[in-house]
């Protein structure tokens, strides 16, 4: 399960709750929250990107055709003989 999350601080002068949105500050940042083995995992986008690169390459490492280059090539192939 994973849920995206999205968070903004709240300036000092804002009022808690409410229902009016929260002030463009310029700053953002998401994250997604992921249950692990009976925890609840915190991540950047950037942190999840790289974990999802390195599983890629664990699980692709040494198979030929398993680049995105050769699955394009081989697109490209198949589209020729059309």
């Amino acid at each position: 399960m994973s849920l995206n999350v999205h968070v903004m601080p709240q300036r000092a002068d804002e009022p808690s709750g409410g229902s009016a949105p929260p002030a463009r500050t310029g700053f953002r940042r998401e994250a997604i929250i992921e249950e692990a083995e009976g925890a609840i995992v915190l991540r950047t986008v950037s942190q999840a990107v790289a974990r999802a690169q390195a599983l890629s390459r664990k699980f692709t490492a040494g198979k030929a055709g398993a680049t995105v280059d050769d699955f394009l090539a081989g697109r490209r192939r198949a589209a020729n003989v059309e």
